[in-house]
């Protein structure tokens, strides 16, 4: 491709929409210096929550590494939870929806420059305070582990901005077609304002004190909880994804999407059954039989939407698969695409209730949450940042394929090690507690199936180790391609090459 623009054509090709160039020559100024920062700040989040995640791995399966008070593990499991999902996903999601909405739109951002920095420099404070708030054991206490009131207002505060800027810079776009990819990122954006409003409502002790006292109690603070934990899984890190999917994967094939009109019935489809979902997470609670047996029946009602789009993904591909050998990042993206399928047909599955009946509380959602969180999040984010870098700074290529290559076969594998782990601690753990001996007692303690799960739990570990491994590959790499020399042209690299008109890269 010979721009830096682009944009979507119509319902061109029989219903499907492609990614066209733009001619340089009508593009506006983009604001380039906020996604850079977005991309950068992204991949050092990603690092510390990898790093995080090992150190708590490493704690369940050596409890002496329990250190004092702030470094425990009840302390750092929200920190790397909070980092993987809103501070590294989160990220990546700005990065990338402030990318293509200016480039679908041929508009630069809404509001200038300074709408931009409110809300980076605001979601990286919201960052910061929410880790040392768990670090400090200043908490709501809530399933998600949720920041107190003070941090709760600040990202509301932000996330209007937010909103305004993406929504603002849509409405006053050059291009009379909304991009699919806007859609997704526009039903995010909605959807979590309203899940993290209603889910924060607190009342503070004081104006002056850290403690506040949520506006629910109960079965409905419980319902409350996972209508939103659900949903963010749902918008935050599925519809907000896809927006990543339906550009990023047309682009780097240089193919249209396969189907225009599925990648709509996918949107509305998963708009309207991913709200009902949250109560499967509340099976055999007090929680009311028939809204336990609406989330189950939505959810798996889910499975045939998701599927579409995996389907709408994978099929861009088609005329193009020769492209997986050749260029690494695109596999990165597709991989992320199927691991997308195999998560929704799984969370479906686990929602019915007599499977959940021998896996919830086991580490067989631990397995399920990061076969999602890294083979289709992390995935499909590294492969953005990768086909980002090199455009956002003008250079002719990536540092080094080789090592992109390298990082997606060891992150593969430790995706496989971590999840594959899981999987059987989790139904170890399921059989075990379901087991009982011919007087009808409880055939196993709880210590003896924790120490059942113990070689589990090491080899957890040395998955997520691998997986941190592969994000200092992608560091020294991108590191590189920044410090390269900028090229003459404007031009994006070409997919499944390493620059515009170069068939290998520079070792």
């Amino acid at each position: 491709m010979s721009t830096t623009a682009a944009t979507a054509d119509g319902a061109a090709g029989g219903g499907m929409a492609a990614v066209r160039d733009i001619p340089l020559s009508e593009t506006p100024g983009y604001n380039e210096e906020i996604v850079k920062r977005f991309a950068i700040i992204s991949v050092f989040w990603g690092v510390v929550a990898f790093l995080v995640g090992v150190v708590i791995a490493l704690q369940l399966a050596f409890p002496l590494l329990n250190f004092g008070e702030y470094l425990t593990f009840g302390r750092l499991r929200p920190v790397h939870t909070s980092a993987a999902v809103v501070a590294f996903g989160g990220n990546v999601l700005f990065a990338t929806s402030l990318y293509i909405v200016q480039r679908t739109c041929r508009t630069g951002l809404f509001g200038g420059k300074a709408m931009a920095e409110i809300i980076f420099w605001g979601f990286q404070l919201v960052i910061v305070l929410a880790a040392a708030g768990y670090v400090l054991g200043i908490t709501q206490s809530k399933e998600y582990a949720e920041p107190e009131w003070y941090v709760d207002i600040l990202l509301a505060l932000v996330w209007v901005v937010y909103a305004v800027v993406f929504l603002g810079t849509v409405m006053t776009r050059r291009e009379p077609h909304i991009y699919v990819a806007n859609w997704f990122f526009i039903a995010f954006i909605i959807t979590v304002a309203m899940l993290h409003i209603t889910n924060a409502l607190a009342v503070p002790v004081s104006i002056t004190s850290t403690k506040s006292y949520t506006l629910f109690s109960g079965v409905q603070d419980a319902m409350t909880q996972w209508w939103y934990g659900h949903n963010m899984v749902g918008f935050f890190l599925t519809a907000g994804f896809l927006g990543i999917m339906y550009y990023f994967v047309p682009k780097r094939a240089e193919r249209p999407i396969y189907s225009y009109r599925l990648s709509i019935v996918h949107f509305w489809a998963i708009i309207f059954l991913y709200i009902w979902a949250g109560p499967h997470h509340l099976h055999y609670t007090a929680l009311p039989d028939w809204a336990q047996t609406l989330g189950m029946v939505f959810s798996v009602m889910l499975w045939m939407p998701s599927w579409g789009g995996m389907i709408n993904g994978i099929m861009t591909l088609s005329g193009a698969w020769g492209k997986l050998r050749t260029d690494p990042v695109l596999r990165f993206m597709v991989v992320a695409v199927a691991f997308y399928g195999m998560s929704t047909f799984e969370g479906p599955l686990m929602s019915v209730k007599q499977v959940n009946a021998l896996s919830h509380y086991t580490d067989w959602t631990i397995g399920h949450v990061h076969s999602g969180a890294l083979g289709w999040v992390a995935f499909v984010g590294f492969g953005a940042i990768y086909h980002l870098v090199p455009v956002l700074w003008k250079r002719e290529r990536l540092y080094s394929e080789k090592l992109v290559e390298a990082h997606f076969w060891v992150s593969t594998v430790a995706i496989v090690v971590y999840i594959t782990s899981m999987w059987m601690s989790g139904i170890t753990q399921g059989l075990m507690w379901r087991s009982y001996d011919e007087l009808g007692f409880l055939q196993f303690s709880f210590s003896e199936t924790v120490e059942m799960l113990h070689p589990y739990y090491v080899v957890r570990a040395l998955g997520g180790l691998l997986f941190l491994l592969g994000s200092f590959l992608m560091v020294y790499n991108l590191w590189m391609t920044v410090k390269a020399v900028p090229k003459a042209t404007g031009t994006e690299p070409v997919s499944g090459q390493s620059g515009a008109g170069v068939a290998a890269p520079a070792e």
